[in-house]
């Protein structure tokens, strides 16, 4: 029979401020947050107990939040406070060195990849996407386009780019691995050819693991071939796991049948090794948790990392007044997610890189433990 630990204070008020967002006293304490655009968005990174994670900070929620950080004391740290109770202390991590550089034909760093959580760099190859160009088609709670048109980053990042922005960031903040992921463009490889072009060069540069993200690709072959340009580990995203959930939040998106990832991901764990593949499962989406089960259950059984974060509305998307799952939702759902994970020996911490890894948007590495 499979037990399932209590969660420690530390888990369940970063659960909380997942769900619910906090207020800022001081909105510049720590790394620059993001409003829009691919990734974490909407989040700030905040350290609870020594684990960094993203917290929402300007969402709807977020603004509402029962939860506020106060100004930094002098030891750096904040104090949590509940409807004014004192319930915890945050820190928040530094600005990266990195930052404050630009590439040799004169762009930002921060407009080519940023830091996510505490020591994991990310990027968006290609910031724009098939899927984007039609309400009709994109993913409703995607908002790709808007750091773009807000000009925080570029349209497409080079090769020569990402590799000297990698390389800085692990000589001057210590980065330890990367995150690539991309927009769809409209090639049948659906964003791999450009993955292993950015891969290989960052691989020449600096020994950095690196998680790929993309649709599945039209050839298994495309598998081989990010693994070999320097891929470590492969993000494929299900974002919702019933089909009729997914036609309505990402129409586009949702042409790619399921039967297709299940094809894939049987294909890619021989490839990257059991627990070096995952997918993105955002709860609350409107999928029911007996179903994020059912369908965890089977990613597991083939060897796939069913991350399951809890979904954050973000500014600007047609779901940005759509609510977030509530924490105990989230804790109903990840206790016996956890459970399931270290019965069957996948674990976030094993993974070479990428969102598991980092865990920084879901509490659900605590759940193995």
């Amino acid at each position: 029979m499979t037990t399932t630990a209590s969660p420690s204070s530390a888990s369940l008020l970063i659960s909380e401020l997942q769900s619910f967002g906090i207020r800022l006293a001081d909105p510049r304490a720590g790394a620059p947050s993001r409003r829009g655009g691919a990734g974490p968005s909407d989040h700030k990174a905040v350290t609870i107990d020594g684990r960094t994670v993203m917290v929402p900070v300007h969402t709807a929620g977020a603004f509402d939040s029962p939860y506020q950080a106060d100004h930094l004391g002098a030891d750096g740290t904040s104090v949590v406070r509940r409807d004014g109770l004192a319930v915890g202390a945050i820190r928040f991590p530094r600005q990266p060195r990195f930052y404050g550089l630009q590439t040799l034909d004169g762009v930002p760093y921060q407009k080519i990849a940023v830091l996510h959580g505490a020591d994991v760099l990310a990027t968006t190859v290609l910031q724009s996407c098939v899927r984007y160009q039609s309400r009709t088609k994109t993913c409703q709670f995607c908002s790709i386009g808007q750091s773009l048109a807000a000009g925080r980053t570029i349209l497409r990042k080079t090769p020569e780019q990402l590799a000297e922005v990698a390389r800085a960031a692990v000589l001057l903040d210590g980065v330890r691995h990367m995150v690539m992921t991309t927009g769809t463009p409209p090639t049948p490889d659906r964003g791999a050819a450009i993955l292993c072009e950015s891969a290989a060069a960052v691989k020449a540069a600096v020994d950095l693991p690196i998680q790929g993200q993309c649709e599945p690709p039209d050839d298994d072959v495309w598998f081989t071939r990010l693994r070999d340009a320097g891929i470590d580990t492969l993000g494929m995203h299900l974002e919702a796991v019933t089909p009729e959930i997914r036609a309505r939040i990402m129409p586009g998106k949702a042409s790619v049948p399921l039967e297709r990832y299940f094809d894939a991901f049987a294909a890619a764990v021989p490839v990257f090794g059991r627990g070096q593949v995952s997918t993105y499962i955002l709860a609350g989406l409107g999928d029911a948790p007996d179903a994020i089960l059912a369908m965890a259950e089977r990613l597991i059984g083939m060897g796939v990392y069913p991350f399951v974060v809890p979904f954050v509305p973000v500014s600007g998307t047609p779901l940005e007044d759509h609510p977030a799952p509530s924490p105990a939702f989230m804790r109903a759902l990840l206790a016996p997610l956890g459970a399931m994970l270290k019965q069957a020996g996948l674990r976030a911490a094993d993974s070479k890189a990428g969102c598991g890894k980092c865990g920084a948007c879901s509490s659900l590495s605590t759940f193995e433990e």
